[in-house]
């Protein structure tokens, strides 16, 4: 109401006056403001209507339009929930053959090291004498009959 009283105000001052206060470009702002505002507004209604408020004055029409969105929504959470708990599947899968793979991994290692730890206790150490530990067969005897008969 006041918006209309300083615009018949003001309209009145530049037909009297003959000054121009509004050129073009701020009609068109002015327009374009109120198209907004009014925009905003219808926005806010149908958001209303979208959250189940104020529904009483729709049509049937609209109320089909907005039962069809709802039903649209539903669908693409019930989409997104599908993808997500596949996903999870999956990952679980990968989870499971990785952990099969490193348990593998784990007793290979546990049987090397379970390996040296019993070559240790049969007094195998890599670091120590070849010749105690070379087999008895290719040791030479002292009772080899080439050793006794030449006496080296």
């Amino acid at each position: 109401m006041v918006g209309l009283r300083l615009s018949r105000i003001l309209e009145k001052y530049q037909t009297n006056s003959g000054k121009i206060l509004w050129d073009e470009k701020h009609k068109n702002l002015s327009a374009e403001i109120d198209r907004i505002k009014k925009e905003n507004d219808n926005m806010q209604i149908e958001l209303r209507h979208l959250k189940g408020e104020d529904l009483n004055s729709l049509q049937p029409k609209e109320l089909i339009m907005i039962e069809e969105a709802l039903d649209n929504g539903l669908t693409n959470v019930h989409e997104k929930l599908m993808e997500d708990w596949e996903r999870r599947v999956r990952n679980d899968k990968m989870l499971e053959e990785e952990n099969k793979l490193l348990a593998f991994k784990l007793h290979q290692q546990e049987v090397a090291l379970n390996g040296s730890m019993r070559n240790l206790e049969l007094g195998y150490h890599p670091d120590r004498d070849f010749a105690a530990h070379m087999p008895i067969t290719f040791r030479i005897q002292p009772s080899h009959p080439n050793l006794q008969e030449n006496n080296y």
